[in-house]
């Protein structure tokens, strides 16, 4: 693991009290560094050598992130994931020992938000934690100052059968609600500050994943598949060469 320069622990930016994280990883060398790298920002870190270990953990603690390694004994990283998204939208951050695409890609369709390549770099696993941890916050403006965000009367926005509470945060489709997570949220937001734009694939990487460098577009294009499976597959529509856009009716 490489590690950059500590720029100040997370619950000294939070003020309140540390972040837990819990990372299950089999290999006990990268387990015990990311431990130690994450304690040093100021995250309290549990930790789990195998999926079945990590599924235990999760349920047994209130968590609010998780890091998880692919390739783990007893139950996968994938399976995992898929399991902790049954009962969760706590947000996901996936490790591959590979840039393995196909790792890559199983990960985020079982539900994670992000992932990072081993061996891992301490200040872009950081920054991704922090990432994540922003939109699991995230409220756009009450009062509607911001340019292109529904103010209090207007902050029910309605396409078709489907109901976005600003304000409330909560989504609803023919009167059900929808649970997303808060990337899936995030997402679904910045496409319903702009219905009918076409929104590129660069720009929701910096304004939904807050990358501030060159990201992987798959991550993208992966969460958009999974928020058409619970809004409609029509209402997010492709734009070939562009992006995508949110329909209107």
């Amino acid at each position: 693991m490489t590690s950059n320069a500590q720029v100040g622990s997370v619950s000294e930016a939070r003020g309140q009290a540390p972040v837990s994280v819990l990372v299950v990883e089999d290999d006990a060398t990268i387990r015990r560094a990311v431990q130690l790298a994450l304690e040093r920002y100021g995250y309290r870190v549990a930790v789990a050598a195998d999926g079945l270990s990590g599924l235990e953990a999760f349920r047994a603690g209130a968590h609010d992130l998780l890091i998880l390694d692919v390739m783990l004994p007893e139950l996968d990283g994938i399976g995992l994931c898929h399991r902790i998204r049954e009962e969760s939208p706590v947000p996901v951050l996936m490790m591959s020992a590979r840039g393995d695409a196909l790792d890559v890609v199983a990960g985020l369709e079982a539900g994670a938000d992000d992932y990072v390549i081993k061996p891992v770099d301490t200040g872009v696993m950081v920054a991704r934690i922090r990432a994540l941890l922003r939109r699991a916050t995230f409220r756009p403006d009450a009062e509607g100052t911001e340019a292109g965000k529904p103010g209090r009367a207007d902050h029910i926005l309605v396409f078709g059968d489907l109901s976005v509470d600003t304000l409330g945060m909560e989504v609803r489709r023919a009167g059900e609600t929808v649970s997303l997570t808060p990337t899936e949220l995030r997402l679904l937001l910045e496409f319903a500050a702009a219905p009918g734009s076409v929104l590129d694939r660069r720009r929701l990487l910096r304004d939904v994943w807050d990358y501030g460098w060159e990201g992987d577009t798959r991550v993208v294009d992966l969460c958009v598949l999974r928020l058409r499976k619970k809004i409609g597959s029509g209402r997010i529509e492709t734009v070939r060469g562009f992006g995508y856009k949110l329909v209107r009716g």
